[in-house]
C-alpha cells in the first residue's frame, strides 16, 4: 500500500522510550492535580473549618428581633401611670403564605372584625421585611386566641402569641402631659432621615410604638430599651422549625421615669371640670414640682395604642371643646382680674403708697368711660385687690404705663416658656410700645392711652396659659424667690432639674406680702372669691384672686352668657395659694367659656384641687388635727346689758369687669 505512511522504527527500544516519556507526563500531571485536591481538601477541613461551620449555622439560624418592654412612667408617689400589660394577638407572616388574600379570607370567619381592616393589614404585610411577622388584631380574647390557636394547621403563616401593649390606666387623666404611644408612620422615618441620623431598624418593626406628645414624646428614646432577638432554626425556605432558646437575647427594657404629680390630685383636677372645658396647674411653691396639670375635657390614650378608629378620631378632632388640645400648655387666654396684682406691684415697684386711696364711682373716664361693675367708694391697694375695683387699677396702669407693666408681668412669670421637659408651649403674649411698633393696627405702630386702661385689668392683646398663671400665684405666694416649674423628677433613677434654688424677686418683699393680703381678703367674707373658697380644713384659708376675660365685645348684652352660644361665653380664672398664712401649694384654674364669674366658677375647682393637696400633706394633716386653742375666759357682768353686735351681711360674689368698650387687639 504505497499510498499510505508508515512509521518506521529502527529499534524496537526507540518505541518504548516513547511510551514511557508520555506515561510520566501525565502521571505527573494526576500527581499534581490529587496533590491540589488532598491540599484544598485539607485547608477547608483544618485550617477554615472554624469559619465554614460558622457560617453553615448562619445559614441554619436566624434572629428575629423582639421589641423592648417600654420603660415605666409612675408619678411621685411611685404610682404607674403609663405601664404595660400582657396582650393576645394574631400574627401574619407574609413569606410563609401560599396567598394571603385566602389566608385572609380564613382567618376573617375566626375574627370578623379583621375583614373591615383588610385592606390596611394588606399594606402592612406587604410593607414588612421578609419572614417579619405583622400584627392582624391586638387583644384578643382568650376565646379568640384559643380558636386561632385550633385552626392554626389550616392557617399557613398565621401564629398567635403574647406581647407587651402600652397601657394608661388611668384613661384621659394623663392624656396630655404623658401623651400616648402609636404606630411608626413615614413621616416619623422621613423626620430622623432629614436630620442626617441612621434610622433604627428597631422602628420598622410592625410591632413597635413611637411617642406621641407629651413625656412619650419627649423622652422616647430613653423609654424605647434595646432590642433583643429570638435565635430561631430555619428550613431551606426561610420557615422557622424550632427555637435556640439559648442563644437568643433578651431586649432590655426602658428606663423607668417619675414625674412630680401625683396621681391624686391629677385625677381630682380633671374630675371637678365635669363637662366643662379649661385646664388646671397646681404647684409646690416651695420648690416648684408640678403635682398637677391637666387639661379638660380629655380623651382615653388608650385608644391611640392599636390604632384609633378613623370614625372616633374625627369625633374627638372636630368637638368645638377641643379634648385632643393640651389647654394647660397651648391654650391662651386674657388673664382677667388674676392680672390686678401685677398692677399693684409696677406701682409699688416706682415708689407707690399702698395706703393711698382712690374712688371708685363706676367708672373710670379717659377719653371715653370704662366700667367697673359697682361702686366701690375710697380704695387703698389691698381693699381694690378683694373687691377687684377695675377704676383703682386703670388709674394705676395709665399712671405707670404699659412698657413698666411689662416688664413686671415677664418677671413674674409671662410671657415665656419654661423648660419643663416637653414641647407645645405658648409663651402668650405681654405687649408694650415696642412690641405695637412691630405689630401695628391698620398701619398704625402707636400705642393709644386708650388701650392702657384694659392692659390694667387683664384684657387687651394680653394672653397666658394655665402653666404661666401657677408660675405667677407661687411667686406671689413664696414671695422671695422667682419660682421655676419642674415636671420630670427622674429618668432611670438619675434625678433631673438640677439646682433648685431660684433667683430672688426683684422686689421688697413687703411689696409682695401687700398682694398676699389683699388676695387673703378675696377669699375673707365680703371678697369676690368668699363664697366658693372656703376649704373647710380647720384653720387653714386659703388665698386666691378671681378673673373673667371677656371672649368678643358684648355691647350692651349680657356678659353671663344667658342664652349665648358656648364659644361666646366669658373666659372664668382663678389662682390660689394655701395655707394663705404659710403657702405651701399654689393653684390656677381657667374655666373656657364658663360663662359665670371667676369666683362662682373657677374657685370652687381650685378649692376641690386643692383639698386634695393639702389632705395628702402630713404636716398638713397634724395641723387640721390639732385641737384648737381654748377660748379666753372673761368674767361677764350680768348687771350690764348686752352689747352683741349684729353680723354684718354678705355681699353678692362679683368680679367685676366693664363691657367691652374697644376692639380686642
Amino acid at each position: 500500500m504505497s499510498g499510505e505512511p508508515s512509521i518506521f522504527f529502527a529499534d524496537v527500544n526507540e518505541r518504548q522510550g516513547s511510551f514511557l516519556r508520555r506515561t510520566f507526563v501525565f502521571g505527573g500531571l494526576a500527581t499534581l492535580g490529587v496533590a491540589a485536591l488532598v491540599g484544598r481538601l485539607a485547608q477547608l477541613q483544618v485550617v477554615q473549618a472554624q469559619e465554614y461551620a460558622t457560617l453553615s449555622s448562619q445559614n441554619q439560624f436566624n434572629f428575629r428581633m423582639v421589641p423592648p418592654p417600654r420603660g415605666l412612667i409612675k408619678d411621685r408617689n411611685g404610682v404607674v401611670i403609663a405601664g404595660n400589660r400582657p396582650s393576645f394577638r394574631v400574627l401574619v407572616v407574609r413569606d410563609e403564605t401560599k396567598d394571603l388574600d385566602q389566608t385572609l379570607d380564613l382567618l376573617g370567619r375566626l375574627l370578623p372584625d379583621t375583614l373591615e381592616r383588610r385592606r390596611a393589614i394588606i399594606r402592612d404585610v406587604n410593607a414588612s421585611s421578609k419572614f417579619n411577622p405583622v400584627p392582624v388584631k391586638s387583644d384578643l380574647t382568650w376565646e379568640e386566641f384559643a380558636k386561632v390557636n385550633l385552626y392554626a394547621n389550616e392557617l399557613p403563616g398565621v401564629m398567635a402569641d403574647m406581647n407587651d401593649a402600652r397601657y394608661y390606666p388611668f384613661g384621659g387623666s394623663f392624656a396630655h402631659v404623658v401623651g400616648y404611644v402609636a404606630k411608626v408612620s413615614d413621616r416619623d422615618v422621613k423626620a430622623i432621615r432629614d436630620k442626617g441620623e441612621e434610622v433604627p431598624p428597631l422602628l420598622f418593626n410592625p410591632s413597635f410604638r413611637i411617642g406621641r406628645q407629651g413625656v412619650e414624646k419627649a423622652l422616647d428614646e430613653a423609654l424605647r430599651g434595646e432590642p433583643g432577638g429570638n435565635r430561631v432554626e430555619v428550613d431551606a425556605r426561610g420557615r422557622v422549625v424550632a427555637e435556640d432558646v439559648g442563644g437568643s437575647r433578651p431586649a432590655v427594657p426602658g428606663q423607668e421615669v417619675v414625674l412630680t404629680l401625683d396621681a391624686d390630685i391629677q385625677n381630682r383636677a380633671l374630675e371637678v371640670f365635669g363637662e366643662e372645658s379649661g385646664a388646671c396647674v397646681v404647684m409646690d411653691v416651695r420648690n416648684g414640682d408640678i403635682l398637677a396639670m391637666t387639661s379638660a375635657p380629655s380623651f382615653d390614650p388608650n385608644l391611640f395604642v392599636g390604632g384609633v378608629p378613623s370614625s372616633i378620631y374625627r369625633a374627638l378632632a372636630d368637638y368645638e371643646r377641643r379634648p385632643l388640645l393640651d389647654k394647660a400648655l397651648t391654650g391662651t387666654f386674657a388673664p382677667g382680674s388674676t392680672f390686678k396684682p401685677v398692677v399693684g406691684l409696677t406701682a409699688l415697684k416706682r415708689g407707690g403708697d399702698p395706703n393711698r386711696r382712690i374712688v371708685c364711682n363706676g367708672a373710670y373716664y379717659l377719653g371715653r368711660r370704662f366700667a367697673c361693675l359697682g361702686r366701690h367708694g375710697s380704695q387703698d391697694m389691698r381693699s381694690a385687690i378683694k373687691n377687684s375695683c377695675n377704676v383703682y387699677f386703670m388709674t394705676l396702669a395709665v399712671e405707670v404705663g404699659p412698657d413698666a407693666i411689662a416688664e413686671t408681668a415677664r418677671e413674674m412669670g409671662f410671657g415665656q416658656t419654661y423648660d419643663i421637659g416637653i414641647s407645645g408651649q405658648k409663651p402668650g403674649l405681654v405687649p408694650d410700645r415696642e412690641w405695637r411698633r412691630k405689630n401695628p393696627v391698620r398701619g398704625d405702630g402707636k400705642w393709644y392711652p386708650g388701650e392702657t386702661p384694659s392692659y390694667g385689668i387683664g384684657q387687651g392683646a394680653l394672653t397666658v396659659n394655665a402653666l404661666q398663671l401657677a408660675v405667677y400665684a407661687s411667686r406671689l405666694a413664696n414671695g422671695r424667690k422667682a419660682v421655676t416649674p419642674r415636671l420630670i423628677k427622674s429618668i432611670g433613677g438619675v434625678e433631673q432639674g438640677g439646682d433648685r434654688s431660684f433667683a430672688d424677686l426683684p422686689y421688697d418683699p413687703a411689696f409682695v406680702q401687700v398682694m398676699r393680703e389683699g388676695m387673703e381678703a378675696v377669699t375673707d367674707v365680703g371678697g369676690t372669691g368668699f363664697r366658693n373658697s372656703q376649704l373647710g380644713l380647720g384653720d387653714i384659708r386659703m388665698a386666691g384672686k378671681t378673673g373673667t376675660a371677656q371672649a368678643q365685645n358684648y355691647g350692651a348684652g349680657s356678659r353671663k352668657g344667658a342664652g349665648r352660644p358656648w364659644a361666646q361665653k366669658d373666659h372664668n380664672l382663678f389662682i390660689a395659694f394655701a395655707p394663705a398664712d404659710n403657702p405651701r401649694y399654689a393653684v390656677s384654674v381657667i374655666v373656657q367659656h364658663g360663662g359665670m364669674g371667676g369666683g362662682t366658677a373657677g374657685a370652687p375647682r381650685a378649692r376641690e384641687v386643692m383639698k386634695v393637696a393639702l389632705l395628702k400633706d402630713p404636716e398638713m394633716r397634724a395641723r387640721m388635727e390639732r385641737p384648737p386653742a381654748p377660748e379666753p375666759t372673761e368674767t361677764t357682768d350680768l348687771t350690764q346689758p348686752s352689747t352683741v353686735e349684729p353680723a354684718a351681711p354678705t355681699p353678692e360674689a362679683v368680679d367685676p369687669l366693664p363691657p367691652s368698650t374697644e376692639p380686642r387687639l
